[in-house]
C-alpha cells in the first residue's frame, strides 16, 4: 500500500504545515519509516472533514529537522517519540524531553508525565505498564 503524500524539504516543512493548518486541517499524527541503511521518511498526516492530506519528508538517519510544534502544539509528543525511537532530532520543540520520553528507568512524576510505560532494553523490547 502506498500513501499519497506531497514531498517537502526541511526548508518548506513549517510553511506547508502552517498553510495546511490555516486551511482548517487538524494534525492526526506523524509516522516515521526506515527507508534504507541511511535514510528515514517522516510522514505528516492531517484531516479535514474525513479527507486526509499527507506530507512526506525524507531525511538522513540522525538528521535534525524543524519541529512543527510551534504551529501545532500537539506535535511535540510524537516528535519526542520519533526522537526516542529513531534518533531524529527536532529543532525548536516547544517541549523537548531530550530523548527521554520513554524512560529506560523507573518512571517517576519528574521524568515523563505523559508516558506510563517502562521500556526495557532487551532483544524482544518487552514493555510493561508501570
Amino acid at each position: 500500500m502506498c500513501i499519497e503524500a506531497t514531498p517537502v524539504t526541511t526548508a518548506q516543512l513549517v510553511a506547508e504545515v502552517t498553510k495546511i493548518k490555516a486551511d482548517g486541517y487538524r494534525l492526526v499524527t506523524l509516522t516515521s519509516v526506515e527507508i534504507d541503511a541511511e535514510n528515514m521518511e517522516i510522514l505528516y498526516h492531517f484531516d479535514k472533514d474525513l479527507v486526509l492530506k499527507n506530507l512526506r519528508l525524507t531525511v538522513k538517519k540522525g538528521a535534525s529537522v524543524p519541529s512543527i510544534s510551534g504551529a501545532l502544539f500537539t506535535a511535540f509528543l510524537v516528535e519526542n517519540e520519533i526522537r526516542d525511537q529513531f534518533g531524529i532530532t527536532f529543532e525548536g520543540l516547544v517541549l523537548d524531553y531530550q530523548g527521554k520520553l520513554y524512560n529506560e528507568v523507573v518512571q517517576t512524576t519528574t521524568t515523563s508525565p505523559f508516558c506510563r510505560m517502562q521500556v526495557k532494553s532487551t532483544s524482544t523490547a518487552a514493555k510493561e505498564v508501570v
